[in-house]
């Protein structure tokens, strides 16, 4: 009986109460999936639909086939996506808050920020709450966010990383729950970095107050978060073309544009990082603007890779094995090169010894 309320514990704290926390999720509006978010996407969806048809611009002959019906919502790619979501809450409960609890003990806080800028500049006086400073605060963790996320999506695209990043762009058709087909220890280095940089920020942005300033917030809400959210976000993993344009693409990152970075094409390769604004994109070389008319897009990785990526236990392991092999093959090349560099400078002193003059034959030139 022991044994089986141990068994019982074991399987509530690390899967019942996990899965359906994730599961309330849908419901809670600090997530993207929220099912308000949800409705507000595909209502923009469904207006942009009646828009397209009333000018013959689609040969969609229903909301459901616009949005891409049962070809791309039961496609076994979003099924996956779908197992995935809630695998994702018991991988974040038994790895990814365990490894981040392990390094947050050495990771300076906020508090710690602002003991040391008044050890070295002296104490402030604090500011009275201002809605401009909350609001002000919240857009400045907002912009240090994207921007520290726009990089680490771009190192991610590098050649050890791209084994756990490829996980998101394995993806064959896109959903909204396909936003959480990311590999855990993507997550755990999100979360640290994000830790760290946010830190710094609030710790230097209090100690100017002279104090903690509220986060103006919407519904509970960070209000930048609720405002991209509510945008149509849903619809940047989806089938549905929606363009902002050239000129408000530089700055903002549209659902098309996000659809460019998941295409297999290599005209899009390494575009449109950006994971709300394209700003950064457009000031360091990354950026590809879209046009109204949709382009046509496959989406996925490569042709080699679709069968790689079809359980739920290929997400999770392939990415090890993948850098693995990536890693025994550079030691080797290095093992080949340094073999290769020995036995080239042994011919050299092979062949040196037997053209040199030996010592006292009175060969060479005459006196």
């Amino acid at each position: 009986m022991d044994v089986l309320a141990l068994i019982e514990q074991y399987l509530s704290r690390w899967v019942f109460i996990p899965v359906s926390n994730q599961f309330l999720g849908l419901f809670d509006l600090n997530g993207r999936l929220c099912v308000a978010f949800l409705f507000i996407s595909y209502s923009v969806a469904y207006g942009l639909f009646r828009w397209r048809r009333a000018r013959g611009l689609t040969d969609a002959h229903s909301f459901w086939q616009f949005i891409g019906g049962n070809r791309v919502h039961f496609h076994p790619s979003a099924l996956l996506d779908y197992r995935y979501y809630f695998v994702r809450a018991i991988l974040k409960v038994v790895l990814v808050v365990p490894i981040v609890g392990l390094v947050d003990p050495y990771v300076l806080r906020s508090g710690d920020y602002i003991r040391f800028f008044t050890q070295l500049w002296g104490a402030r006086v604090q500011v009275e709450e201002h809605l401009v400073l909350t609001l002000l605060y919240g857009l400045g963790v907002f912009l240090l966010q994207d921007f520290i996320h726009y990089w680490a999506h771009r190192a991610y695209h590098s050649r050890y990383l791209w084994a756990f990043h490829k996980v998101h762009h394995s993806a064959t058709v896109l959903v909204p729950a396909t936003a959480s087909r990311v590999h855990f220890l993507e997550k755990v280095v999100e979360r640290l970095t994000d830790l760290v940089f946010i830190s710094a920020f609030a710790g230097l942005f209090w100690y100017a107050c002279g104090g903690e300033i509220s986060r103006y917030t919407l519904f509970g809400v960070t209000y930048m978060v609720f405002i991209l959210n509510a945008l149509a976000a849903n619809l940047r993993h989806s089938h549905v073309w929606l363009s902002f344009g050239p000129v408000v693409e530089h700055v903002l990152n549209s659902p098309a544009q996000h659809q460019v970075h998941h295409s297999d094409a290599p005209r899009h390769f390494n575009k449109n990082f950006g994971v709300n604004l394209s700003l950064w994109d457009w000031m360091f070389g990354t950026l590809y603007v879209t046009q109204t008319q949709p382009e046509p897009i496959r989406f996925g990785t490569c042709e080699a890779d679709h069968g790689r990526y079809l359980t739920v236990y290929s997400l999770i392991i392939t990415p090890f094995v993948e850098t693995l092999g990536k890693i025994r093959l550079a030691r080797r090349s290095l093992a080949v090169s340094a073999q290769a560099g020995s036995s080239v400078r042994a011919t050299a002193r092979t062949a040196s010894r037997a053209v040199a003059p030996a010592a006292g034959t009175g060969v060479g030139p005459a006196n």
